[in-house]
């Protein structure tokens, strides 16, 4: 259940604390019912996992992680989302 995890409740944390830019965060806020719509279209045999369409509905999800994770290394959590909620920016 990534789409529910990472996309929705990682995308909507991020969103509220502002620790991202909001577009990314809203990314992963769409990314992640586009992957459980897919999961279910394939759990009720609307397509098949390894067709186009299904393959489509990855990228979202794919793209918002990749994009976390290269933000994240290179630029890290934005400063003063830290500072206003709290922590110590080192």
């Amino acid at each position: 259940m990534v789409g529910i995890g990472n996309g929705l409740i990682l995308g909507y944390l991020m969103y509220t604390s502002r620790l991202i830019p909001r577009g990314m965060a809203i990314l992963g806020l769409i990314a992640g019912p586009v992957l459980l719509a897919r999961l279910v279209g394939i759990l009720f045999g609307v397509f098949e996992p390894t067709s186009v369409l299904g393959s489509i509905m990855v990228l979202p999800e794919f793209v918002w992680e990749l994009a976390l994770g290269i933000w994240l290394t290179v630029r890290g959590f934005n400063r003063s989302a830290l500072t206003r909620l709290g922590y110590e920016s080192q």
